[in-house]
C-alpha cells in the first residue's frame, strides 16, 4: 500500500511547486446578523475552495485573512448560506435569513463543477438532511434517520435473521441495499463484511452498514437519486448517499438523549459530543464521538401448538370429537405446561439489543500557502456489540435438544461483535491551475459471532458447551484517488466549462475465519424414537441456531480494480446546463466495464426549469457473494432445515450434467448492468418555496440473487439428492447467481416552504416517493431447466420462486409521502411529522399455498418533538416518536392450523407451513416501520463556544 501511495505523492509534488503563489493576503473584518437584526454568534466564515476559515463572536464579529480576489462563505445551522467575493474589500457585514431546511443548500454530490450548485440547478435531484433534521427526533442510527427524512430511502430493522439482526438492510428507489454507492467527504465507503442470507429484504445483498458513523459527526447527508456510475463507479446504480463530515470550530456541542417504548422496553440510553478547533486560521480539528446502548423489544405471540403433541406435528387424537374431549385434552396440556414451568410466549422478536462505542476525525491544515498545499485527514473507529434471539428449540425436538441441560428447551442468542475502522488521508494544490486531490481511503469492517444459551445436540448427552466462538468474516478495501477539476470561463462560445478527470486504484479482501470445533463438529449422537417405529435420526450437528463457520469454509480472497474517468459540465447558455460524463474499469476476477451519462437542464422560465439524465451503469459482484459459504439452521415454514451455502465456484454450482447429475450448471457471477433514464422539473415558487418533481426508469440485466432453497425430495435418484450426495447431513442447498432482469419505475416529488413572521418562523415541507420493480426475466441453466419435474421438486421455480420474487417486487413499501411543519417562536420550537408508509405483500414460495398470501395495509407513523432553548448554551426537547401507537397489520394464522381452536377439526394436524405466524409467535410483518410501537424520549443539549 505504501508503493501505491508514495509515486503519486511525489508527482504531485513535483507538479505544485511549478504552481503560482496564491495572491498577497489582506484582513477583512465584519459583524453577521441575523434576519431580525440581531448578533449571530458561531457563524461559519470560510474561504471557499480552502479550509482556511474562522467563527463569529458573540456579538457575530469575525476577522480572516484572505487574498483580495478570495470568496468568504457564511454558513450556520438554521440560516441559509451565503457567498460574498471580497473584491479588495476589508470590511464586509452580512445579514443571513432564516432557514428551516437545508433544501436550498450548495450541493457537491452528483457534480464536480467546482463551485457546487443550490440542488434546483443541477440536473439530477439531491436531497440535503442538515445536522439539525439528523437531531429533530429520537433516531440516533442513521439509516432509520434517513427512513423517515429520506420517501426514497427504506430502511426496517429484522428480527430473527441471524446476523441480519445487527446490521439494517438499506434500499434506495426500491432497489437492493448493494445498489447504492456510499460516500463519505465524497470518498467511497467500504461495506459491510456481512451478506444477508436469511428471509429478509435484502436477501442475497452485501449493503454498508451506515449505523457506525456517529450522528455528532455528521454536517449534512446528501442523497442523489439518480444513477452515477458513470461518475462514481460500481454500486451507484440506484443513486449515492454522500455523508460530509462536519468541518467548522464552532466550540463544543454535547447532547444526551434518553427513552423507551410504550411497552416499557427497547430503552436507549445515548450520549454524544463535537469539538471542532481552529488552527490558527490555517484549517481545522474536528472530533465527535458517540455512545449508544438501545435495549431489545419483544412482540412476540403465544406459541399456540399443544405442548403434548407437538411431537406428533400437534394433532389431537381422533377420539377429541367433541368440543367437551378437547377442553379436557386442553386442560391436560395446559396442566402439563404449568407442571414444567413452560413458557408460551417462548420467543423474542423484535430489535436486537445493541452497544455502541464510535469515534470520528475530521480535519484539514494548510501547510503552505504560498504554493496552496492542504492536507487532511478524517477517520473513525466503532466497537458495537449486539445480542438477538432465534427460533425457541422446545423440549420434544429431540434432535435439537438436551433435556439434561434444557429439560423446558431453549431459547439460543447470537452475540455480535462488530468492529469497524476507516481513514482518508490525502492532499489537495492548485496544479497549473487545476484543483488537484491525491487520497487514500482505507476500510475495514469485521463481525465476530458468539453464540450463548445453545448446545451442539450432536454431541453425547451432557457433554455439549453452552456456548461457542462461532468464527468471524472480515471485508477490507483500500482505494487510491487522483483527481482534477478546473472551472473555465468565456471558452469559444460556452458560458462556463467544468472539466474534471482522474483516476482510482481500488484493492478488496474477504475473510472467513473458522469457529472453534464445537461450533461446528458432527458428534454422531443417534436419537432413537420412543415408539420405535420410525427409523432413527442424527442429531443436529454444530450449535444450534447458527452453526460455526467450519475449516472449509474459511477463506482469503482479494481484488484490485483500476479505473479512469473524466466528467464535463458546461453552461452553454443561461439558461441550458449540459453534462457528460464515462468511466472505465477494469477488474482482476472478471473483467472490464465502461458507462456513461449524459444530463441537462434547461430554464423555461425564470424560476422553471426541465432537467433530465441518460446513463448506463453497472454493479460488481462482491467478494462476499462470489466466494461466501456456510452451513445455517434456518427454520423453513416452521421447521429446521440445515442449509448449505456454497460459492459460485463450487462444482455443486457449476458442473454440468455427465452420466449423473454433478452441479446446477449455472455459469459464473458477473457484473449486473443498468440503463437510467430520468425526467423532472423544479420551480422556485413565492422566492420561498421549491418544487422539484423527478421522473424515473432503471432497468438492470443480469441482477444477482441468492437462489431460493434447492431441498432433498428424499428419493435417491431425485436431482437435488444426487448432488448433494456428498454431503449426506444437508437438507437444503442455496447459491448466487445472475439470474433475474428487472425494471423499476417511479416518481420523486419535493416540496419545501419557509415563511417568516416577526419573530416566528414557520417551515412546511412534503415529499414522496412512488416505485415500482417486476422482474422482466429469470435466466436460468441448461442443466435446471432439463431436470425432471416431479410432484415434489421442479428445480426452474426453485431457482427463483414466487417469495423471492416477492421480496424484489412488494415485500417493501412502493410508496411513501413525509409531510413535516415545524413552528418556532422566541425559544421555542415545535416539529411534526407524519410518515405514510405504504402497503407491503407477504407471498408463499410454492403457488399451491397461496391462500395464505396477505397484503398489510398502508400507515401513517407521526412524531412530535417540542424543543426550549432555556438558555443560550443549553436546550432541551421533548418528544414522542409514533405518537399514535402504530402497528403494522398483524399476521393472520391460517384458523385451521390451530389446534387450539375449538371451531376446527381436531383431527386436523398443525401444520406451520400452512401459518405465516410460526404457531402464533410471529405477529408482525416488520418490512413497513418494524413494530416497536409508541416511543418517548428527552434530549438535553449543550453547546460551549471555543476561544
Amino acid at each position: 500500500m505504501k508503493k501505491q501511495i508514495l509515486f503519486p505523492l511525489v508527482l504531485l509534488l513535483v507538479l505544485i511547486s511549478m504552481s503560482q503563489a496564491w495572491a498577497q493576503n489582506l484582513t477583512v473584518t465584519g459583524r453577521v446578523t441575523g434576519a431580525s437584526g440581531a448578533a449571530l454568534p458561531g457563524v461559519t466564515v470560510l474561504q471557499r475552495g480552502t479550509t482556511n476559515g474562522t467563527s463569529t463572536d458573540g456579538e457575530g464579529r469575525y476577522s480572516i485573512a484572505v487574498p483580495g480576489t478570495a470568496t468568504l462563505v457564511f454558513s450556520a445551522v438554521g440560516q441559509v448560506s451565503q457567498q460574498i467575493a471580497v473584491n479588495g474589500r476589508t470590511n464586509l457585514d452580512v445579514r443571513l435569513s432564516e432557514s428551516q431546511s437545508e433544501l436550498n443548500e450548495v450541493v457537491v454530490t452528483g457534480s464536480r463543477a467546482t463551485e457546487g450548485r443550490s440542488n434546483i440547478l443541477t440536473t439530477s435531484p439531491v436531497d440535503v438532511i442538515s445536522a439539525r433534521e439528523i437531531k429533530a427526533f429520537a433516531q440516533t442510527d442513521v439509516s432509520q434517520i434517513l427512513t423517515y427524512v429520506a420517501p426514497s430511502f427504506q430502511s426496517s430493522r429484522q428480527a430473527v435473521s441471524d446476523g441480519t439482526d445487527h446490521v439494517d438492510p438499506a434500499s434506495l428507489r426500491g432497489l437492493g441495499p448493494d445498489q447504492v454507492l456510499v460516500l463519505v467527504n465524497g470518498k467511497r465507503r467500504h461495506t459491510s463484511a456481512l451478506v444477508n442470507i436469511n428471509g429478509t429484504v435484502g436477501r442475497g445483498s452485501v449493503g454498508t452498514d451506515l449505523n457506525v458513523i456517529p450522528n455528532a459527526s455528521i454536517k449534512r447527508i446528501e442523497v442523489l437519486r439518480d444513477g452515477a456510475a458513470a461518475q462514481y463507479g460500481s454500486d451507484a446504480i440506484a443513486g449515492v448517499i454522500n455523508i460530509q463530515l462536519k468541518d467548522d470550530s464552532t466550540g463544543v456541542q454535547a447532547s444526551s438523549t434518553v427513552g423507551q417504548t410504550y411497552e416499557s422496553d427497547g430503552r436507549l440510553y445515548q450520549a454524544d459530543a463535537n469539538v471542532g478547533l481552529g488552527l490558527g486560521g490555517r484549517g481545522y480539528v474536528d472530533v465527535s464521538g458517540q455512545f449508544s446502548n438501545r435495549g431489545y423489544t419483544n412482540r412476540s405471540g403465544i406459541d399456540t401448538t399443544p405442548l403434548i403433541y407437538l411431537g406428533s406435528g400437534g394433532t389431537y387424537p381422533s377420539s377429541a370429537n367433541t368440543e367437551d374431549k378437547r377442553r379436557a385434552l386442553k386442560a391436560e396440556d395446559d396442566a402439563l405446561v404449568a407442571k414444567n414451568g413452560f413458557d408460551r410466549k417462548d420467543m423474542r422478536v423484535g430489535q436486537s439489543e445493541s452497544r455502541n462505542y464510535g469515534g470520528f476525525l475530521n480535519s484539514a491544515y494548510r501547510l503552505a500557502p504560498s504554493i496552496g498545499l492542504e492536507a487532511y485527514l478524517s477517520g473513525g473507529i466503532t466497537h458495537r456489540t449486539g445480542k438477538a434471539a432465534g427460533f425457541t428449540r422446545l423440549p420434544n425436538q429431540p434432535t435439537q435438544i438436551d433435556l439434561g441441560l434444557y429439560p423446558n428447551g431453549f431459547l439460543p442468542f447470537i452475540n455480535t461483535t462488530i468492529n469497524d475502522q476507516s481513514f482518508i488521508v490525502g492532499l489537495r494544490a492548485k496544479v497549473a491551475g487545476f484543483d488537484a486531490d491525491l487520497s487514500n481511503t482505507f476500510g475495514r469492517n469485521e463481525i465476530q459471532f458468539d453464540i450463548t444459551n445453545t448446545l451442539n445436540a450432536s454431541l453425547p448427552l451432557g457433554t455439549s458447551p453452552t456456548e461457542f466462538y462461532a468464527g468471524q468474516i472480515a471485508f477490507r478495501q483500500n482505494t487510491t484517488n487522483l483527481n482534477f477539476t478546473r472551472r473555465f470561463t468565456d471558452v469559444a462560445s460556452l458560458s462556463t466549462l467544468n472539466v474534471a478527470f482522474g483516476g482510482e486504484f481500488r484493492s478488496d479482501n474477504y475473510q472467513i475465519e473458522a469457529g472453534e470445533e464445537g461450533s461446528y463438529v458432527n458428534g454422531g449422537r443417534v436419537v432413537v424414537p420412543a415408539s420405535g417405529t420410525t427409523p432413527a435420526t442424527f442429531a443436529a450437528a454444530g450449535a444450534q441456531v447458527f452453526p460455526g463457520y467450519q475449516p472449509s469454509d474459511a477463506l482469503n480472497k482479494s481484488r484490485t480494480n483500476i479505473a479512469g474517468y473524466i466528467d464535463l459540465e458546461s453552461d452553454l447558455t443561461e439558461k441550458l446546463l449540459v453534462g457528460a460524463a464515462g468511466r472505465a474499469e477494469r477488474y482482476s476476477d472478471f473483467g472490464g466495464n465502461v458507462s456513461g451519462k449524459l444530463s441537462a437542464r434547461y430554464s423555461i422560465l425564470p424560476d422553471v426549469a426541465i432537467r433530465g439524465t441518460l446513463g448506463n451503469g453497472f454493479r460488481a459482484p462482491s467478494l462476499q457473494q462470489r466466494y461466501f459459504t456456510n452451513t445455517s439452521t434456518q427454520f423453513v415454514s416452521g421447521v429446521p432445515q440445515q442449509v448449505l451455502t456454497v460459492s459460485n465456484d463450487n462444482p455443486v454450482v457449476r458442473n454440468q450434467f455427465t452420466d449423473t447429475p454433478k452441479g446446477f450448471g449455472v455459469s459464473s457471477l458477473k457484473q449486473e448492468k443498468s440503463t437510467n433514464y430520468s425526467l423532472g422539473l423544479t420551480a422556485r415558487l413565492f422566492k420561498t418555496g421549491t418544487l422539484t418533481v423527478d421522473a424515473y426508469r432503471i432497468n438492470i440485466r443480469d441482477r444477482i440473487v441468492l437462489s431460493s432453497q434447492f431441498a432433498r425430495s428424499g428419493v435417491a435418484t431425485g436431482t437435488v439428492d444426487q448432488i448433494l450426495a456428498s454431503y449426506p447431513e444437508i437438507g437444503r442447498v442455496q447459491f448466487f447467481a445472475n439470474a433475474i432482469d428487472t425494471r423499476t419505475h417511479g416518481v420523486d416529488v419535493v416540496f419545501n416552504e419557509r415563511l417568516t413572521f416577526g419573530e416566528s418562523r414557520v417551515g412546511f415541507t412534503a415529499a414522496a416517493n412512488f416505485n415500482e420493480t417486476k422482474v422482466r426475466k429469470i435466466r436460468s441453466s441448461s442443466t435446471i431447466d432439463n431436470a425432471p419435474v416431479t410432484a415434489t421438486q421442479n428445480l426452474q421455480n426453485t431457482l427463483f420462486d414466487r417469495q423471492q420474487r416477492n421480496r424484489i417486487e412488494s415485500a417493501q413499501p412502493r410508496n411513501k409521502i413525509n409531510l413535516s411543519a415545524n413552528y418556532g417562536y422566541k425559544i421555542f420550537n415545535v416539529e411534526v411529522r407524519t410518515v405514510r408508509f405504504g402497503e407491503v405483500q407477504y407471498k408463499d414460495a410454492d403457488p399451491a399455498r397461496s391462500f395464505i398470501d396477505q397484503t398489510f395495509s398502508a400507515k401513517w407513523v407521526t412524531d412530535l418533538t417540542v424543543t426550549a432553548q432555556v438558555l443560550k448554551e443549553l436546550g432541551i426537547t421533548f418528544g414522542v416518536n409514533n405518537i399514535f401507537n402504530v402497528y403494522p397489520d398483524k399476521f393472520i394464522a391460517n384458523p385451521r392450523n390451530n389446534p387450539l381452536n375449538f371451531s376446527v377439526d381436531p383431527t386436523t394436524s398443525y401444520s406451520s407451513s400452512l401459518d405465516n405466524t410460526n404457531r402464533g409467535r410471529i405477529v408482525y410483518n416488520p418490512n413497513q416501520f418494524g413494530y416497536n410501537g409508541g416511543f418517548y424520549f428527552v434530549r438535553v443539549v449543550v453547546a460551549l463556544p471555543t476561544n
